[in-house]
């Protein structure tokens, strides 16, 4: 069945929805670090806010988490870590990516819509995937983070779109519950073959829509 969607647009979320989860990457992190995972993760996990609604920048963020765990880190330092981590967080699940290639090859409208940091615009706008989206919005280019409903309704706004027309993935249910609140379809990714379940569901009920 092909995946085309007329007159939607569907807006993915990237983290463990179009990336796999960054097991190795966290391993090395603690290697790197010398910071058992039990101490390093939950203030990584908390700071993580700040660095991706644009408080905080990569430096400070990594800093920040020094501070807490009784570390004090170089830029040298911080710079392994960075790119440890960054590197991590770009192994696609293709699955996944090939149901995004898959939709825009049938003429479906796609997006993405992530809370990361600044330093992933560029990557996510220029790397091959990114080739598949005609809108990519950061969270730290806006500074605010999903669930806020204005950082659904920008990205409508940048499509020239109604929250209607939105179909929202997102493996946190919360984020895939904030866009069905401004009135958007929400979908909790859980896997690729869950996702295409979804789609294919959703393609079926729009068949022969207008564009």
């Amino acid at each position: 069945m092909s995946l085309f969607l007329p007159g939607r647009v569907v807006v993915f979320d990237y983290g463990e929805v179009i990336s796999r989860t960054p097991h190795a990457s966290r391993d090395a992190l603690v290697a790197a670090t010398g910071v058992p995972a039990d101490e390093l993760f939950p203030v990584y996990q908390e700071l993580r806010h700040d660095l991706d609604r644009g408080d905080l920048s990569v430096l400070a963020y990594w800093r920040a988490i020094g501070a807490r765990v009784g570390r004090t880190w170089s830029v040298t330092d911080v710079h392994r870590f960075w790119a440890i981590d960054f590197t991590g967080w770009f192994e696609v699940e293709p699955e996944t990516l090939a149901i995004v290639e898959e939709l825009h090859d049938a003429g479906t409208r796609l997006a993405l819509l992530s809370n990361a940091g600044f330093d992933f615009g560029d990557p996510y706008r220029r790397s091959p995937m990114g080739s598949l989206f005609e809108t990519v919005v950061v969270s730290a280019e806006d500074h605010v983070l999903k669930p806020d409903p204005s950082i659904y309704r920008d990205t409508c706004d940048r499509l020239g779109i109604t929250p209607e027309q939105m179909v929202f993935v997102d493996n946190r249910a919360e984020n895939a519950a904030g866009a069905e609140a401004i009135g958007a379809v929400g979908h909790h990714y859980t896997s690729p073959a869950g996702l295409r379940t979804f789609l294919q569901d959703l393609a079926a009920t729009v068949e022969g829509a207008p564009a």
